[in-house]
């Protein structure tokens, strides 16, 4: 398996289609989440903000999308039209990226991760 250094060096690992759909992913989470810093870790692409804050990565068929929040009724609602995991879910390739989605759970993680710090 080969172990990347960088955001960078992971997207461009991938098929352009599928990198086109990772670079659209990261940047909708620079943008809600600017002071986010970026980094790779679990050798996929990572964002830390008091914490983490989200992960991504690519797969053959899908985008995998990490660190969901947990208790939004609203999110969870969105998020029930894609196949899910224990704190992830998956966005097919066939399929438009959600970008309000992604938007609505960077806000929450940030939200998330800021409460948490203010509680210790």
């Amino acid at each position: 398996m080969q172990k990347f250094d960088s955001v960078d060096d992971y997207i461009a690992s991938f098929p352009d289609d599928t990198a086109h759909l990772l670079q659209q992913v990261r940047q909708i989470i620079r943008e809600c989440a600017p002071e986010a810093e970026e980094l790779i870790s679990y050798n996929m692409p990572a964002y830390r903000f008091n914490g983490v804050l989200v992960y991504f990565a690519g797969y053959k068929n899908h985008i995998g999308f990490y660190a969901l929040p947990s208790g939004n009724a609203a999110i969870e609602e969105e998020l029930s039209r894609y196949k899910q995991g224990r704190g992830s879910v998956q966005f097919p390739l066939s399929k438009p990226i959600p970008v309000d989605l992604i938007k609505k759970i960077v806000a929450c993680r940030i939200e998330e991760n800021l409460s948490k710090k203010k509680k210790s």
